[in-house]
């Protein structure tokens, strides 16, 4: 229990059901969903729909989905990918031709074509019970009249504005301009397509004035997207992935999200013992961040399209993090990952809702960048992701990009189980940080007896793939930041916190629900 003498949160409980996301006005439509006899999928789809107005930078009907789902009366889970694909025009020898090494955000070839209304669609079909009408009757309204610029947002979108190109700059810019904390952004363009996809179905989106409105931007900076490309864009169902983590099973989605990475960083850390250990201290912060360096540089070879891995096993494997947690040094960072790793690889915003009959779901749904790839349709103001960013030009990789194929994504929905039985709906945002996002709030509450909002609250570190750096929340002492600078680690204090999560952990023994919602942003959890 928190030291009610400090500022903080504390956990909520109910019974009825529960809802947890970033924003409060998601959150609290999605419990009158429930109220008035909705189930989690239903809540899931409202609360996440108004995510695309209340945080217009992270989210959006121009992004990608990724939900797990429990319904009721089981206790399977089953996976849904709503991740778009690249265009069957896509060339990768003619992008190496353009002289590109990676695959930058506003590139037409960053642009993936947006499967999150599919996966809505499909999702209300297949597990709700109020329709998809209902569920954006909400996200309407709010389109319509507006909702106000929360501080985070605020925050967040401050430095943004030269990313916008015009049509974006006319959307999602006040007077040329960011939108500040209390001002009110609108998008009536936006409520008229969910509108329509209400009316019609996945059609009102992928086919129509709508389709066009999308080609035509994509063509304007040279896309190969075509029409056909928006009819075959499907979102798929899947079993999950899972792997232990101290009698506790972790419960993922399968590539090309990068749940496998989570699992393998989890197994690494099995290796050792961390209770031991102060959750904040040097020696712990440096054990997770090498783990998370030697999982990533997995994840980095490995992850793709689920039809163009053949590697998911040896990820999964627990030899595979028992070979990695061998080359962990206690006293010192591993100066170059890769070379080390050869022999052990020989032979890569969200929602959660649970209701009253059990249902419960984890979804997720995003942008990649902040604004994504800045690239807006002229009439209806959709904000295209980056996602084929995901992707990369390495010749012969299972990750290049191609036709047809979803990239490597690092948004990652997740659920826990105890003897087979689903005890928690949780997710961690944050980009490239998910997956150590993941491990970092599971070892916390099963090392160190932390309750799901303690679990959240807790300092953050992130062993940064991209950077190399080791990223530490001011909240880390000074000391332990200096200790871990003097084990070889290149240490940064981020501007922004890391990350966000949600969480629902269902208590079986004493029938109640208990929510948690990250304070690094706007939201909370609410139940009844």
């Amino acid at each position: 229990m928190r030291d009610f003498h400090f500022p903080g949160r504390s956990p909520v409980l109910a019974t009825n059901g529960m809802v947890a996301t970033s924003h409060p006005l998601a959150a609290s439509e999605a419990l009158n969903i429930l109220r008035a006899g909705g189930n989690a999928a239903d809540a899931a789809i409202a609360g996440a729909a108004i995510l695309g107005i209340a945080e217009p930078h992270m989210t959006g009907i121009g992004g990608d989905l990724f939900a797990l789902v429990k319904p009721a009366g089981t206790e399977t889970v089953v996976a849904l990918n709503g991740s778009g694909r690249a265009p069957e025009g896509i060339d990768a020898e003619a992008l190496r031709a353009e002289g590109l090494q990676t695959i930058v955000s506003g590139h037409h070839a960053s642009i993936t074509v947006p499967g999150a209304i599919d996966a809505f669609c499909q999702l209300s079909d297949r597990y709700g019970r109020a329709g998809i009408d209902t569920c954006f009757a909400p996200a309407i309204r709010h389109y319509e009249d507006g909702v106000h610029i929360a501080p985070r947002v605020a925050f967040d979108i401050a430095d943004q504005t030269a990313r916008f190109d015009e049509a974006g700059r006319r959307h999602y810019l006040k007077d040329g301009r960011a939108y500040r904390m209390g001002e009110v952004l609108k998008s009536p363009e936006q409520a008229e397509i969910l509108r329509r996809v209400a009316r019609e179905g996945r059609d009102g989106f992928y086919k129509g004035e709508v389709r066009d409105d999308m080609l035509a931007a994509l063509h304007a900076i040279g896309g190969t997207h075509d029409e056909d490309d928006f009819d075959a864009t499907l979102a798929t169902w899947h079993d999950p992935i899972e792997g232990g983590y101290r009698g506790r099973t972790l419960i993922e989605h399968p590539p090309n999200g990068q749940g496998a990475t989570a699992i393998l960083l989890a197994g690494i850390l099995a290796e050792f013992d961390l209770a031991a250990l102060d959750p904040s201290g040097t020696e712990r912060l440096h054990i997770e961040a090498e783990a998370t360096r030697l999982a990533y540089d997995a994840r980095n070879r490995f992850l793709s399209d689920p039809d163009h891995m053949t590697r998911l096993e040896h990820m999964l494997a627990p030899e595979t993090a028992k070979g990695l947690a061998a080359l962990i040094d206690p006293k010192r960072a591993i100066a170059e990952v890769a070379p080390m790793t050869e022999d052990v690889h020989k032979d890569t915003i969200l929602i959660t809702a649970v209701d009253r009959d059990g249902m419960a779901v984890s979804l997720i749904y995003s942008i990649f960048d902040t604004f994504g790839a800045a690239v807006t349709s002229d009439r209806f103001g959709i904000l295209f992701h980056n996602r084929g960013s995901g992707f990369n030009l390495t010749p012969g990789h299972a990750n290049e990009i191609g036709p047809g194929k979803r990239p490597m994504h690092t948004i990652i929905p997740a659920m826990t189980a105890t003897n087979g039985r689903i005890d928690m709906a949780f997710g961690v945002m944050g980009g490239q940080y998910q997956a150590c996002g993941h491990a970092h709030v599971l070892s916390n509450m099963i090392d160190f007896g932390m309750d799901p909002q303690e679990a959240l609250d807790a300092p953050r570190a992130f062993a940064d793939p991209i950077s190399g750096l080791l990223r530490l929340e001011r909240s880390i002492a000074p000391e332990v930041r200096q200790a871990l600078a003097d084990m070889g680690h290149r240490i940064e204090i981020p501007e922004t916190p890391i990350g966000g999560a949600q969480a629902i952990l269902i208590d079986h023994a004493r029938g109640a629900l208990v929510g948690a919602s990250d304070p690094r942003k706007d939201g909370l959890a609410i139940g009844y």
